[in-house]
Formats: C-alpha cells, sequence, structure tokens
C-alpha cells in the first residue's frame, strides 16, 4: 500500500488558503487534510462547510475531513455536500459508532476513525469492516505543537497488526499530530499508511514543495 501524505490546512496561512492548496497538489501531496473543531470537543474553533468547498473548487486532490466535534452524525450531510471525499469521526464522540460510519458510507465517501492516545484500539473493533481509514492521534486533539505521545509507535504497530489477523490490511492508518522528517520514517515502519502533517509542510522555514520533498525523502 503506498504511502499517503495529506497535508493539514490548519498551519496554512489562511489569506493565501487557496494558492497553498494548489502548491501542496503540485508538490504531490495525495490528500488535503481539514480539521474541524467546534470549540466543544476541542477548545478551538476552526473549519465549516465553506471552506471545504472552496477547496473543492481550486484543487483534485480529496479532502480529507476530520471532524472533532460532539454529535458529528448532525455535520456529516453538509461536510459531505460541500465535497468531503473521506470523513473521519472520533470514537470518543459518536454514541452509536456504527451507525455514524454508516451513515459517511451510505453518503458514497471514505469512513474514518480517530482515536485520541489514551483511547484503546479495541472501540473501533464492532466496526473494522466498514471502515477505510483509523487514525491514530500522536497528540491530544486541539493542542498544537506538543510531542507525540511516546507510545504513538507503538499503539500504530498494534492497530496494524490487528488489522491484518482480521484481514483487513487494505484499511489505512493515519497518523495526525507531530508528524516531521525527522519520525516519520518511524511511523511508516510501524504500519502507518497516511499523514496529516501540519506545520512540517506549512511553515515560514521553507517552500512547501521543499517540505513534502522531505516527507518523502523519509519515507524511501
Amino acid at each position: 500500500m503506498s504511502v499517503k501524505l495529506s497535508p493539514s490546512v490548519l498551519s496554512a496561512d489562511l489569506t493565501r488558503l487557496g494558492e497553498q492548496a494548489k502548491e501542496a497538489e503540485a508538490a504531490g501531496a495525495d490528500w488535503l487534510h481539514v480539521d474541524v473543531m467546534d470549540g466543544r470537543f476541542v477548545p478551538w474553533l476552526t473549519f465549516g462547510p465553506p471552506i471545504v468547498k472552496a477547496l473543492k473548487s481550486v484543487v483534485t486532490l480529496p479532502l480529507d475531513v476530520h471532524l472533532l466535534t460532539v454529535e458529528p452524525e448532525r455535520l456529516i450531510p453538509a461536510f459531505a455536500e460541500a465535497g468531503a471525499d473521506i470523513i473521519t469521526v472520533q470514537v470518543e464522540a459518536c454514541r452509536h459508532l456504527f451507525n455514524t460510519v454508516r451513515q459517511i458510507k451510505e453518503l458514497g465517501l471514505k469512513a474514518g476513525v480517530a482515536l485520541n492516545p489514551g483511547t484503546p484500539m479495541s472501540s473501533v473493533k464492532c466496526v473494522l469492516e466498514e471502515l477505510d481509514l483509523i487514525m491514530a492521534l500522536a497528540v491530544d486533539p486541539g493542542f498544537k505543537g506538543m510531542p507525540p505521545y511516546p507510545k504513538s509507535v507503538w499503539k500504530v504497530k498494534r492497530i496494524r497488526r490487528m488489522l491484518t489477523d482480521f484481514g483487513l490490511d487494505r484499511i489505512d492508518i493515519q497518523v495526525d499530530g507531530g508528524i516531521k522528517a525527522s519520525n516519520i520514517a518511524e511511523y511508516a515502519a510501524a504500519g502507518a499508511t497516511a499523514f496529516a502533517a501540519s506545520s512540517a509542510v506549512f511553515n515560514d522555514k521553507a517552500s512547501i514543495a521543499a517540505n513534502i520533498a522531505a516527507l518523502r525523502e523519509q519515507l524511501k
């Protein structure tokens, strides 16, 4: 399975969002990651469906929407209509996880489930066959700039082993939080196949193209 890079627009310059999204696409990004925060599940407020719709109008990349919200089932239809291709929900926010995942699939989208660092992977076993993606958060959501939890690589290994045991290696494991050129290879070796990279791609130290190339170099 090929490794996907999904630059997260959370760290993009919002005054140049369309331009930077195009730069990421031209530089070889595979997906574009949109973190939706509601100020309740996490402290921050970020993006709504209009941002997803705007991004859809300027890039052809699949839009990888991560709902860090309470009651995600209420928001899924609006983000699907706006142009999301993948919707990932937090297992901790779902009262009826199977129904929420099925809701995403019935809209014709790929479905993912995200696990906070302290959430056991056993919480997703009941929906494994419905999933396209499992996201392992390497930091607590909503806290930018924190280093990854020490056991986050171990957790990725355990998730990959679980998927292999169930014959479900088609499912992507995405890592979100603290991804850098210095640690991406370790997660890939553990079984991760997708990465949401925020400040590692969008920063003022180097161009978007150079930053994506640096991440790719570590995956060779």
